[in-house]
């Protein structure tokens, strides 16, 4: 087996502790973050911010902070005027200032110190108060209720986190939950609301139906009187022509015979036609007729 020079394992001695004793004179902050120094307890007020800091104090013990944006999801119960508790799932958008980064630390400490230090009393103590604005515990579930939960709120929040380096962004209500029995109550509402209109809606189809059979009535019965108007002007017609035929008749004999003639054509006209007899002395000498006088 070949033996390592020596010189080359002192090299590589040499090589790493430069490396390790050099790293102490470099800080990399990684994006979207900032470092804090401090030497000895004392803790220098300029953050490092991201990127390559050469050289520096070897000394320096850092502390990094994310200051990127972050949400805090919570959960807390919400007594109400009529001293019901409601469950509100809360969710507060934020993010550290990298500039008071080295408050932070001297006042705070770490990012997790600051969400139980700080976000959390405060939102829930901001919660029971504006709970204790809110009548009934159904009263979450109004629009106008929500609106005004999440403006107090973020209002509440960015005046006490403010001045402690962390900037609030939002305050959204993700979720509300009443108590069990105000949940049946409001799901027993709702089922009777549905039913009201519900029947609503029949009585509306059924009041629209009969509109319908009342406007099919009334056309039938127009028709009917118009085709009794037609029927009654058609009676009168033939009634006039009946009367004038008769005054025809009564005021022009020869009329009669016209017609005796007109008679005598169309049954000579007849195939199954055989012999009539006529009385030629007949003032009105009709076939078959007069048969009964005396010749």
């Amino acid at each position: 087996m070949r033996k390592v020079p020596m010189t080359l394992i002192g090299l590589a001695v040499i090589l790493l502790l430069v490396f390790m004793i050099g790293s102490r004179f470099w800080k990399i902050v990684e994006p979207g973050h900032v470092a804090v120094a401090a030497l000895f307890g004392d803790v220098r007020s300029e953050p490092f911010e991201e990127g390559l800091h050469l050289p520096v104090n070897p000394l320096y013990t850092w502390y990094d902070y994310d200051t990127r944006a972050k949400t805090h999801f919570e959960k807390a119960s919400v007594p109400s005027q009529d001293q019901l508790t409601t469950e509100v799932d809360v969710s507060v958008q934020y993010y550290l200032r990298g500039v008071d980064a080295p408050r932070i630390l001297q006042e705070t400490g770490s990012v997790d110190k600051v969400i139980n230090v700080h976000i959390i009393p405060k939102l829930r103590s901001l919660l029971r108060e504006q709970g204790k604005t809110v009548k009934r515990a159904e009263d979450f579930f109004q629009e106008t209720t929500q609106n005004k939960l999440q403006v107090q709120l973020l209002e509440g929040l960015r005046g006490y986190l403010g001045p402690r380096g962390v900037e609030v962004d939002a305050v959204l209500i993700r979720d509300i939950r009443l108590p069990p029995f105000i949940t049946k109550a409001i799901e027993a509402k709702k089922e009777r609301e549905q039913e009201v209109e519900k029947q609503k809606a029949e009585l509306e189809r059924f009041r629209t139906e009969q509109q319908q059979k009342v406007a099919a009535a009334q056309a039938e019965r127009e028709a009917a009187e118009e085709q009794a108007v037609r029927q009654r002007v058609l009676a009168d017609a033939q009634a006039y022509e009946i009367q004038k035929i008769n005054d025809a008749i009564g005021n022009n004999p020869n009329y009669v015979k016209l017609k005796s003639l007109e008679a005598l054509q169309s049954i000579s006209k007849d195939p199954a036609s055989k012999v009539y007899f006529m009385n030629g002395d007949s003032p009105n000498p009709l076939p078959l007729m007069h048969l009964g006088e005396n010749q």
